[in-house]
């Protein structure tokens, strides 16, 4: 697919900053597992579903759940491994210089020293929970976390995404990209 439809989720989103502005405050970032049935590139076994073939959607959203960033590997790849690719992999045109938001919510699969180190190099403050924590309403403010997750279900509302048919994984990642332009473009209007 030659990268059009990053392009174009790229291009959306810059009118979404244009019209509403990126909510920089704040973002999320989160995985979801799909299954693979027929395999291909980018799958591997599900940990989660006995091993079948899956893919993993890791999406960065904003303040508001629009997403900036999308990325996938196999079903049985770390979240840690995913989190500074993804953080990277932010759409935002040059001329705008680097955008990165102050402060990134994440569950406890990221919560690993190396993960929280890159993210703090790139000037993000992590707010990640820690594994034996428990859970506790939010301290300062409201939820930031679940724009995210919802953000994952408006993914699961597109069928191309529920269950990944495509073989090759840039088709698959061309599928992610062009919805993530078509949640952005809802959010203008």
């Amino acid at each position: 697919m030659a990268g059009i439809f990053r392009r174009l989720f790229e291009k959306i989103v810059e009118f979404y900053d244009d019209i509403c502005g990126v909510e920089w405050e704040w973002a999320s970032l989160d995985s979801a597992i799909v299954k693979a049935p027929k395999g291909g590139d980018s799958t591997g076994p599900n940990p989660t579903d006995r091993g079948k073939s899956g893919v993993k959607r890791h999406i960065m959203t904003d303040g508001r759940g629009v997403p900036l960033a999308a990325e996938i590997t196999a079903a049985n790849v770390h979240d840690k491994r995913a989190a500074v690719p993804t953080v990277d992999a932010i759409v935002m045109r040059a001329a705008r210089g680097p955008r990165r938001p102050k402060n990134l919510c994440l569950d406890k699969g990221y919560d690993f020293d190396d993960v929280e180190r890159e993210i703090r190099s790139r000037g993000i403050r992590p707010h990640i929970r820690r594994r034996g924590e428990e859970h506790r309403g939010c301290r300062r403010g409201r939820a930031r976390r679940w724009v995210v997750e919802r953000t994952n279900a408006w993914h699961n509302r597109f069928r191309g995404l529920l269950i990944r048919w495509e073989r090759k994984g840039t088709n698959y990642l061309g599928l992610l990209h062009l919805a993530c332009a078509m949640i952005a473009l809802r959010h203008t209007m």
